[in-house]
């Protein structure tokens, strides 16, 4: 029963990360490509493609957060693993605790970040799309970047068995 909802849920989640991030980098792939054509070829740039850019680059970073801790493919130094080689499963249930504390702080920061672009209604310069979604990025990717954590610890308590 949990290891069926368990492969839903990680299906799902996998399925949002990778579409959001083919979505958003063809995105910014095609409006860089007519930029650069229109500025070598006619002379003339567009102004909302850099900030399209911008924005691509912000959410890609945190979506990609979440397709990391998936993947095993955080940063980390191996180096008292190496040398301690029984204080493994320790220390990778330690860097999961820290990574929890992580996306709680992704959470509520982003929240609170969040909720202050909500108040003041601010905007970007050019394409004049409200801070508030951009910035609703944090809180989202915490909540994912727990789940996947919560994910991993189990996948590796499950094979320490």
């Amino acid at each position: 029963m949990f290891g069926k909802m368990f492969k839903k849920v990680d299906g799902i989640l996998t399925l949002i990360e990778e579409w959001t991030l083919f979505i958003i980098v063809i995105t910014a792939l095609i409006s860089l490509f007519a930029n650069v054509v229109l500025r070598y070829g006619f002379n003339y740039t567009l102004a909302w493609s850099e900030e399209l850019v911008r924005i691509v680059i912000i959410y890609s970073t945190f979506v990609g957060a979440s397709v990391a801790v998936k993947q095993g493919a955080m940063i980390r130094i191996d180096a008292v693993v190496q040398i301690f080689p029984r204080l493994k499963s320790w220390l990778t249930f330690y860097t999961s605790i820290l990574m929890l504390i992580f996306a709680w702080m992704m959470i509520y920061y982003g929240y609170q970040m969040t909720h202050l672009q909500y108040l003041t209604h601010q905007k970007t310069i050019i394409m004049q799309i409200p801070l508030v979604i951009i910035y609703a990025i944090m809180p989202v990717m915490g909540v994912m970047v727990g789940i996947r954590t919560v994910q991993v610890m189990i996948q590796d308590f499950k094979s320490r068995q």
